[in-house]
């Protein structure tokens, strides 16, 4: 994440990470209570829960309360479905322990596991007559950095970064830079526009791009230049705007043409110049979807259709195939859309795809940012080391996606890419030069995202690995379940991973740690599987020993599974977590595919796309194709004033 929150929750798959929580710890719950006699959410609700807000809210959050919450009128699950903004914001205070209040009585770990797992576990299973068939609604979306860079290069040839002076893009939606909430256009953003349309004009190829004038007639007749601009001009317009220009705009570009050569303008200078209007147009710096003109959902039009698709697996503008099918109206036929997504997938433009959603999914992109090795402690982190970290991981997801591979390979695989600096860093030996090849793996220590450098650098701090920091990144970015923030005030263990005077292990000293009422629930599910990962150093190095002591990576948690090492915890995450990643993996891909976040409608659509792709053993081309003909793909809701179930709050990730 790198997919699908209120504040600092997300909605509805909020409910999973607190659903899991809850179960290791409530296994009993939602169970049925003989094999003839399963209990209704409704019994469980005034057998288990009801009492619990009583004996906890009702004093605070009842029919006198001043705080605008009355719990107590919530006497059916029915009125839970029907309200699931409220009750994810009810989920989220319970689940991260900032209700009940400092101050007065708290429920046991029990009951507060039991409180978290069944309103999330109800949530989840929202039936869908309940859930308004809304495809939602995309604000207009600006051009991000690297699809303004990508559209540019397939626009006019010109391949340079003029984004680099762009203010950064902001994340939200899942974690990614593509969401159309948090694209907003600063002033000086305008500037950087202006700057990079002369720019762009400068270096433009006259010839390739047709701006020459155009030759004379038979005899010498001078050439009609306003015919020869309009045509010119029509064609860079409509590629330009992605959907066929209107002529109204032709009409004033040549307008601008016209009145350039009638300042001196040279014939080609006189195109730029109207060409620039069409670089700071919003027609081309915003993807806009234009109202249907009456409330509601609508299909999109396949030019539409096609500027998703492109700007889906391309980061770019839709190509003259595209283009083509989208003039004929055939681009919205299922087995043509098909078609398109495996041939996209195998043009190199795709490398966008693996670069902007796998960097960003799986946070790789951190490695430039925020993970900083300490220089004196690991001098072999070199630039080129991190470059090669990264490539590693964006070429092999990518590998995975144009082989139409399982996304299980993300988990375990038997092949990675490295180069010779990388291989050496592995302690694998054969592999010569710059150049980043796939290489197949002698053993299970290396093979997935978990045991690849880039992931075990960037959840390490500077001068030690960090079990809870891998654990947390495994839960949030491969399982969708990220543990609730820690406590406000909690101490913190030395940055030393050697063993203390009093001999502790720093094992032993989190074991310690973890011992603390306030830190044992969410270190029960995170230690144990970063104690995994701990034969990786804090650069992905392999070690056996820490110190002179030898690495213990045994990790049980709390529901009674138990793994030793990388080996044992990538079968594990393969017997019992799949569902969870490919869940997650649908919830972030959805995500990233429609420039938003995600909503309680969405869940049907996740669900599908979920369901089709356990089907196909987690095959990643029928992920992407599951998601390009779901339904909040290919419609969306009016921005008229009362369409119905117009969208609540946006979801950002935490």
């Amino acid at each position: 994440m790198p997919s699908p929150r209120i504040s600092s929750v997300r909605l509805p798959f909020a409910v999973a990470p607190i659903l899991l929580i809850g179960l290791a710890f409530a296994p009993g719950l939602l169970r049925p209570v003989s094999a003839s006699d399963p209990p209704t959410p409704q019994e469980e609700f005034t057998a288990k829960i009801e009492p619990l807000f009583r004996k906890y809210c009702y004093s605070c959050h009842g029919p006198n309360s001043n705080t605008g919450l009355d719990l107590t009128k919530t006497k059916t699950v029915e009125e839970i479905w029907k309200d699931p903004t409220h009750w994810q914001k009810v989920l989220s205070r319970i689940a991260d322990k900032t209700m009940p209040p400092q101050g007065v009585p708290k429920p046991t770990d029990a009951e507060h596991s039991l409180l978290t797992a069944w309103i999330g576990h109800t949530l989840e299973n929202t039936p869908e007559r309940l859930i308004p068939k809304n495809p939602g609604r995309i604000l207009i979306h600006r051009l991000s950095r690297a699809e303004y860079d990508h559209t540019v290069r397939d626009l006019f040839g010109v391949d340079k970064k003029l984004s680099e002076k762009f203010p950064a893009d902001a994340g939200g939606g899942g974690g990614f830079d593509n969401n159309a909430d948090t694209l907003y256009v600063p002033p000086v953003l305008m500037e950087r526009y202006l700057e990079a349309a002369t720019e762009i004009l400068n270096a433009v190829d006259p010839k390739r791009l047709n701006l020459l004038p155009p030759a004379p007639g038979p005899g010498g007749k001078r050439p009609d230049e306003t015919a020869a601009a309009r045509k010119t001009l029509t064609r860079h317009a409509s590629r330009a705007f992605r959907r066929p220009a209107r002529t109204e705009e032709i009409d004033g570009l040549v307008r601008l043409f016209s009145g350039a050569r009638k300042q001196g303008l040279p014939y080609t200078d006189a195109l730029k110049f109207a060409l620039k209007a069409v670089l700071i147009s919003p027609h081309f710096l915003f993807r806009i979807e234009p109202e249907s003109g009456a409330p509601g959902a609508r299909p999109l039009n396949d030019y539409e259709l096609a500027s998703r698709l492109s700007y889906f697996l391309w980061s770019s503008m839709p190509d003259d195939t595209l283009f083509a099918l989208a003039g004929a109206k055939r681009l919205g036929r299922p087995e043509v859309l098909r078609q398109q997504v495996v041939r996209m997938l195998k043009d190199p433009k795709a490398d966008a795809f693996a670069d902007s959603f796998a960097g960003q999914w799986l946070r790789v992109r951190e490695l430039y940012t925020t993970a900083h090795p300490d220089p004196g402690k690991f001098p072999d982190f070199t630039p080129s080391l991190r470059d090669a970290m990264y490539q590693e991981t964006i070429r092999f997801f990518r590998s995975v996606v144009t082989e139409d591979r399982s996304v299980y390979r993300l988990l375990n695989s038997d092949y990675t890419y490295l180069n010779e600096e990388l291989a050496k860093h592995y302690g694998i030996a054969g592999v010569t030069g710059k150049e980043m090849r796939r290489v197949y793996l002698p053993d299970g220590k290396r093979g997935g995202v978990l045991s690849q450098a880039s992931i075990l650098t960037l959840s390490s701090y500077p001068q030690r690995t960090s079990p809870v920091l891998r654990g947390k990144w495994i839960l949030g970015n491969l399982l969708g379940t990220p543990p609730p923030p820690p406590p406000p005030v909690v101490a913190t263990l030395s940055s030393d991973d050697q063993p203390t005077r009093e001999g502790l292990t720093f094992r032993q000293r989190l074991e310690k740690h973890r011992e603390k009422p306030e830190c044992s629930g969410c270190h029960a599910r995170l230690d144990p599987l970063g104690f995994a990962l701990e034969n990786y150093d804090a650069i992905g190095r392999w070690r056996e020993k820490i110190g002179e002591v030898p690495v213990d990576a045994v990790g049980a948690l709390p529901e009674g599974a138990k793994f030793t090492g990388p080996v044992e915890f990538k079968q594990f995450l393969l017997a019992n977590r799949k569902k969870e990643f490919v869940r997650h993996l649908t919830e972030q891909m959805l995500s990233y595919a429609l420039g938003r976040g995600l909503e309680p409608y969405d869940q049907p659509a996740v669900r599908k796309i979920e369901e089709t792709v356990m089907k196909s053993d987690g095959k990643a081309q029928t992920l992407i194709r599951a998601v390009t003909e779901s339904y909040p793909f290919r419609y969306r809701m009016s921005d008229r004033p009362g369409s119905p179930a117009e969208p609540s709050k946006k979801v950002v990730r935490r």
